[in-house]
């Protein structure tokens, strides 16, 4: 029989999104009861009004699928065709996969439905993969010339189980260099575009991910957050992008940056298919020491249809907007498109009151030091002998320094050298262990204001996305641009950032990302308030020119 997706008695109505895929079949809107082992071709399915609002991809997908609308071929060709046109402009991945391979895997979905077999819940879904994520049959270089051309021998746990649900890895996306910088530009290969406006970075470090999700080269995608690496890019390019608290997903199979600060998040174009996505992979893994035993909410029950919310449905919701978060140095327009989102989650029931939290501005130096002093450590096993590219030399020190030196970038470079010194004998105390009290008192901040309230809420980045080349050179104002996110990840908290707004000027307006931080282990809370949040915010479509202009079906 075919697999039934478990759903709360709170029915998720979804509608025909216009931007779905390049298939002249109609998609239909439908109901969670449709996906039940009952579901035939020859049912009826409701059709409500059509809407602008955002709608879970997968599930539309998994719809089509069970309902024989469309085949996982003709789905998996689409994407492909979307992908060699917006590929030479975007430049969102480094490694796409072969399609032959895509399209027999697509088949093979096919073939399970038609023998009434169990289809996993990301059956047909193409998934982009960032390439610090291991995969095992394409190339993990982690945008680094020293592991140009590496092949890991096996799947990291997140890749594992996202291709037992059916998902199909449509290719290794665009970083910067191990995960250390914010626009793409660290990258050893290439420099990625933003969807919104091609003269604009995407974010980084995972701005190939949200880069491939915007422009719907695919469904979903996998991204590592160490300091807002899924969140700022996500915000740049007005796709959903989940950070889980630290534990929740394995980090086995993650290239190293930062190992206390390390986690593996998700976009979407929906906050359902970001909440879908973690689902899938989160869990524990006799892998990862530090991967949490927590047990993993059923969150597709907790999406509502706006056509069945009640008119105030976060009713009793306290928030707190935090006030460091939009002082000087922060965008007029970011800080007006926040205060409005603010508002918004007035309407809808909730509470909005001002927090301070006085050790804001603490978290980036801090975060600096310690991600650095992790770094020098963990990318020490880069040596030209066990792992990534060699040079000939007649001696072993010269082979270390040379391998390491024409394989490392600047910016890499950089951040060894930082960390090493933070780590030297008579700076430790001043620079490392100062740095892990500092982390204390954030973490103990955000408890305290977690405790009075149900969720934080900020911007996601002091700007919209800027253009490329910018920052390039000054290190330390792209440093800056990470004050709205590193805390969360010191603080080991989960955190969605889901688009809120535009920032007008300049030839196309941009999109302004909302930033909700919870308690740890509360992404059920954030997924709720952000899925009624983003199904009730009017006004905005946050489909870029590319696809709505070149893709519209």
């Amino acid at each position: 029989m075919l697999t039934t997706v478990h759903h709360h008695q709170r029915v998720l109505l979804l509608h025909h999104s216009p931007h779905f895929i390049l298939s002249p079949k109609p998609l239909h809107s439908f109901t969670l009861k449709c996906l039940s082992s009952s579901s035939t071709a020859s049912q009826p399915v409701t059709q409500p009004p059509t809407t602008n609002l955002p709608t879970s991809q997968i599930l539309s997908i998994r719809h089509s699928l069970l309902t024989r609308q469309l085949t996982a071929v003709e789905i998996a060709e689409s994407y492909l065709t979307r992908l060699r046109i917006t590929e030479p402009k975007l430049r969102s991945f480094l490694h796409i996969a072969d399609e032959e391979s895509i399209l027999r895997q697509a088949e093979e979905v096919d073939r399970k439905i038609e023998r009434n077999e169990e289809v996993g819940l990301l059956g047909g879904v193409l998934v982009g993969v960032k390439d610090n994520i291991c995969t095992s049959d394409m190339p993990s270089t982690a945008g680094s010339k020293i592991l140009d051309g590496y092949r890991p021998p096996y799947d990291a746990t997140a890749v594992k189980k996202v291709k037992e649900l059916g998902g199909i890895v449509v290719g290794k996306t665009n970083l910067d260099e191990f995960g250390m910088g914010s626009t793409t530009e660290g990258s050893a290969f290439q420099v990625t575009t933003n969807p919104w406006d091609e003269s604009c970075v995407p974010g980084g470090s995972s701005g190939g991910s949200a880069a491939a999700v915007s422009a719907r080269q695919c469904v979903v995608s996998l991204g590592s957050d160490t300091g807002g690496s899924v969140r700022q890019p996500a915000s740049f390019c007005g796709v959903v992008g989940l950070k889980p608290t630290y534990g929740r997903v394995s980090r086995y199979g993650l290239v190293a940056y930062a190992s206390s600060l390390d986690a593996i998040g998700c976009f979407g174009t929906s906050v359902a298919d970001a909440g879908i996505l973690l689902q899938a992979i989160s869990g524990h893994d006799r892998f990862d020491s530090t991967s949490s035993m927590q047990e993993v909410p059923e969150f597709i029950s907790k999406f509502t249809s706006s056509n069945i919310l009640e008119s105030r449905p976060l009713q009793g919701l306290r928030v707190g907007i935090i006030r460091e978060t939009l002082e000087d140095g922060v965008d007029a327009n970011v800080v007006s498109s926040i205060r409005e989102a603010a508002s918004h989650l007035e309407d809808l029931g909730c509470s909005v009151t001002e927090v301070s939290l006085p050790s804001f501005s603490l978290g980036l130096p801090a975060y600096y030091v310690l991600a650095s002093s992790e770094s020098s450590s963990n990318l020490s096993r880069y040596d030209g002998v066990r792992y990534g590219n060699q040079v000939t030399a007649d001696e072993l020190t010269n082979l270390y320094g040379e391998s390491r030196a024409r394989g490392f970038g600047p910016e890499v470079k950089r951040r060894i050298l930082m960390g090493t010194y933070a780590l030297s004998a008579g700076y430790y105390d001043a620079y490392y262990k100062r740095a892990q009290q500092v982390r204390t008192v954030v973490r103990k901040s955000f408890k305290a204001a977690l405790d009075e309230n149900d969720i934080l809420i900020s911007p996601a980045a002091p700007s919209a996305a800027y253009k490329i080349g910018e920052k390039k050179n000054d290190p330390l104002a792209m440093y800056v641009g990470d004050i709205m996110t590193v805390n969360v990840n010191l603080a080991g908290l989960p955190a969605l950032v889901l688009p809120c707004g535009f920032s007008e000027g300049g030839p196309a307006s941009l999109p302004v990302g909302l930033q909700m931080i919870g308690a740890a282990f509360d992404e059920e809370k954030l997924l709720r308030i952000g899925h009624v949040f983003e199904q009730t915010l009017k006004g905005h479509s946050f489909v870029p020119p590319i696809v709505s202009a070149g893709f519209a079906s």
